[in-house]
């Protein structure tokens, strides 16, 4: 019986620092890095908001494949994912000069709701050390990093909802 009642206290225990753990972790802020709008205006990456909800982020570009299917799957389910968590998705492009004019009409054509923001010097990109694209992450109310993936496999947006479902409750 002594040794039954010393685990439940000890796996009490270590519940309650993972917990506090938990609530202290600290998590990486964006880098404040310039970029720009679809119609050229400058755009600093620090004022990426959602009035405490949470933001996906993600860089792409019109000539990844996989990035395109992301973002394509996402519209699919993104005004529902808007309705039950307020998420807003920044779709950063890093198209280059060369193929930069391509960006806005590309999106028009998808008819996507997100935000969209150029990085053709890829200045974001490298400052959030991403090797390569598609690359995806959200961020809590707070405008912190909590989690991020690279890469898509069909399917892989009900990961990112599952993440999105778990940032609003806690």
């Amino acid at each position: 019986m002594k040794k039954l009642l010393v685990i439940i206290v000890l796996i009490f225990s270590f519940s309650v620092i993972y917990a506090q753990e938990e609530k202290e972790k600290k998590y990486p802020k964006l880098p404040a890095v310039d970029v720009k709008t679809v119609n050229g205006t400058t755009f600093n990456t620090s004022n990426i908001s959602n009035d405490g909800k949470p933001v996906i982020i993600s860089l792409w570009a019109t000539w990844c494949k996989p990035c395109v299917a992301e973002l394509v799957a996402i519209a699919d389910v993104y005004d529902d994912w808007v309705e039950e968590t307020g998420v807003k998705l920044y779709a950063i492009s890093i198209d280059d000069s060369k193929t930069a004019a391509r960006v806005a009409p590309f999106v028009s054509g998808k008819g996507w709701d997100y935000e969209v923001l150029q990085d053709p010097n890829w200045d974001f990109k490298r400052a959030m050390n991403v090797p390569d694209v598609p690359y995806l992450c959200i961020l809590n109310g707070n405008g912190e990093i909590v989690w991020q993936h690279s890469s898509y496999a069909p399917g892989s947006e009900e990961e990112v909802y599952q993440e999105l479902l778990k940032i609003i409750k806690k």
